[in-house]
């Protein structure tokens, strides 16, 4: 365990590397749609705010979520902290709130007119697939981080429970929003406990009530505890709209263009 915390940062770009090759990968291999947009016209802007996210968020907040886990444990700050807990309960415990959080968060963005500015930018792709799940714009990313640090002191969540969430949490980003046919049985049953590309493919939906649904992340259990889970899009996978009505010129797909979305009317 020490070795994860000493190499977090290296551990979780590998990972995070390998799996956005291996979705491209499969992307190409097995794709679920015909993109309506090459990807030379969006990949460039959409891993380009990836780097600008990362770096102002450095900037913004040097001390990142596990550091703040490893202060809590050290300090003893936080509910987790003070209650007799074994490790791995703690661990599980720890990654179901985080994710319920996360899918909370999800739909408050949505909701609140000031936030969903931020958030719309990740809504604005007008294809979907890999690269659209690490597309966020870096002012959402910085008050998720932040959102996240809150929630980390208080309960007191474990340094080893950050890691395991932050790096499923990215991977689960790239995979549910991969442009990936699955079979038709493994997507049944995958989505009994994850969010599979075709479930979270509805919430991209330029319809509002598909819009707002299929909040979930990784897992799927809470759309459908909350009732914000669709099984299908109206228009089916093929032939739906992918992405705002609002923001389909060209110049929303400059990296440029995508850092103004929120300040556009």
């Amino acid at each position: 365990m020490q070795a994860v915390l000493t190499h977090e940062g290296m551990i979780r770009i590998a990972i995070f590397a390998t799996v956005l090759i291996a979705m491209m990968l499969l992307e190409a291999w097995l794709p679920r749609r015909r993109r309506s947009l090459e990807r030379r016209q969006r990949w460039p802007a959409n891993l380009g705010i990836v780097v600008a996210g990362s770096v102002l968020a450095r900037l913004i907040l040097p001390l990142p979520p596990v550091a703040v886990a490893l202060w809590a444990e050290q300090s003893g700050t936080g509910l987790l902290n003070v209650i007799d807990m074994p490790s791995p309960i703690s661990i599980v415990a720890s990654f179901i709130f985080l994710d319920l959080a996360i899918y909370t968060q999800h739909v408050v963005f949505h909701k609140i007119p000031m936030l969903w500015r931020l958030h719309r930018m990740h809504h604005a792709d007008t294809d979907f697939d890999v690269t659209t799940g690490i597309r966020f714009h870096p002012f959402e990313i910085i008050l998720s981080l932040l959102i996240k640090i809150a929630l980390i002191t208080a309960l007191g969540i474990p340094a080893i429970a950050v890691i395991v969430f932050e790096i499923a949490l990215n991977a689960f980003s790239m995979f549910n929003h991969a442009n990936l046919r699955l079979p038709a049985f493994a997507d049944r049953t995958l989505r009994r406990l994850i969010v599979t590309p075709d479930m979270h493919r509805v919430h991209h939906s330029w319809h509002g009530d598909e819009l707002n649904s299929n909040f979930g992340f990784n897992l799927s259990i809470w759309d459908r505890l909350f009732k914000t889970y669709r099984a299908q899009p109206k228009d089916g996978h093929d032939d739906m709209n992918i992405g705002l009505s609002s923001f389909r010129e060209a110049k929303n797909r400059s990296l440029t263009g995508l850092l103004m979305i929120p300040f556009r009317n």
